[in-house]
């Protein structure tokens, strides 16, 4: 017999999945990090001219490996935003730059049930490649991100992905004491902007792939 828990969750992404793909997201479960970078690879690049690559910090997206295929492959132009070797003003205008690439990646703070993605950001270059300029997005994101409703996806990440990522960063805000949000007026403040998308637009824009683990913050 099949155990429950992992029936419980094939049913659930499954759930989620033809949520998402109502609302025009294009959905598709995988069962590890790694078979999701191969459905990058084999199923959804193929489809694409993909000339020009960035991305948005995710600790779900590092685990697929899938930017370990983009710098290997010199034809495409890899728009690296996290290079700790760069300056802050030339990481800003690269991010500014990654708005136009053909193909963002990215994770997401939650996703419910319903089929919408929820989204807090502290400067919006992850959220705002979301929303407009990159030709193509797609967002890996772990099962343990699937919420009932919109109240319980703030919930999730005002109290949990927010402070985690604050202390994650070393940032000097009052979450990273409290572990749960203070609603502050820290300069470090990573909570600034809310994005929520229910549906993709053009459809099929936004390409979600559901990852059967708990991953990410």
């Amino acid at each position: 017999m099949e155990a429950p828990t992992q029936k419980y969750w094939e049913l659930r992404l499954q759930s989620c999945k033809a949520a998402l793909e109502k609302n025009n997201f294009e959905a598709f479960i995988a069962q590890t990090p790694a078979e999701a970078g191969q459905i990058v690879i084999d199923q959804i690049l193929p489809e694409m001219n993909v000339k020009s690559v960035s991305w948005g910090d995710s600790l779900t997206l590092y685990e697929t490996n899938v930017l370990e295929f983009f710098k290997k492959d010199s034809e495409i132009n890899l728009i690296e935003t996290f290079d700790e070797k760069a300056s802050r003003e030339e990481i800003i205008e690269r991010r500014r730059n990654a708005l136009l690439s053909d193909l963002f990646f990215s994770g997401t703070n939650a996703v419910v049930e319903s089929g919408a993605l929820v989204n807090l950001d502290m400067t919006g270059n992850r959220v705002g490649g979301m929303v407009f300029g990159p030709k193509w997005v797609v967002i890996m994101v772990g099962r343990n991100k699937i919420v009932s409703d919109l109240e319980q996806a703030m919930d999730r990440i005002k109290n949990l992905a927010a402070p985690a990522n604050a202390i994650r960063h070393e940032q000097k805000t009052p979450c990273v004491k409290t572990s749960y949000c203070m609603d502050c007026n820290s300069p470090a403040r990573i909570c600034n902007i809310w994005t929520i998308h229910e549906k993709s637009y053009p459809k099929g824009r936004i390409k979600v792939i559901l990852i059967n683990q708990d991953l990410g913050l």
